[in-house]
């Protein structure tokens, strides 16, 4: 599934390694999908398990996987999109370094594959407000978003 969405941007990430290790930048100011800083957090994701869908009104999220893979989703729900409904698929990680930034009214959410736990490293544009989280979300099986993350029957996670 790779048609494209207005406004989501992604950019390959470049691993300099040498003797003592690795360095992977992964989001700068002068990059072309930076706009501003809101905050970093990290979560992660058990094998198998799905965080999905949610979207914002306000805010742009920039992600990357740092360690582990993750199939993740995102679906333009945006009414006004040239290419609203249209459905993005990507595979993230350590064996693909990539930043995706994820412009607001864009569902998107991520499925950890592999044997291992996946780490998620967000930087979004806004702070995360405890009073009014701009946070709107939708079961993974929705009917709404006709794809399928491959859950197990009766098994929800998000």
């Amino acid at each position: 599934m790779g048609i494209a969405i207005q406004g989501v941007i992604i950019k390959n990430l470049k691993v300099v390694p040498d003797e003592r290790g690795w360095l992977m930048e992964i989001l700068r100011c002068d990059d072309d999908l930076f706009t501003q800083f809101g905050q970093v957090y990290l979560t992660t994701a058990y094998p198998g398990v799905v965080k999905a869908w949610h979207y914002h009104k306000k805010q742009t999220d920039n992600f990357t996987c740092v360690r582990g893979m993750m199939k993740v989703a995102l679906h333009d729900g945006r009414e006004d999109s040239p290419t609203h409904g249209n459905l993005m698929e990507l595979f993230i990680g350590e064996r693909n370094p990539q930043i995706i930034s994820v412009p607001p009214g864009v569902f998107h959410g991520f499925k950890a594959i592999g044997t291992e736990t996946a780490y998620f490293l967000s930087i979004p544009t806004l702070p995360y407000d405890y009073q009014k989280p701009d946070e709107y979300r939708l079961p993974p099986d929705t009917p709404e978003i006709a794809y399928d993350w491959g859950l197990a029957p009766g098994l929800k996670h998000g």
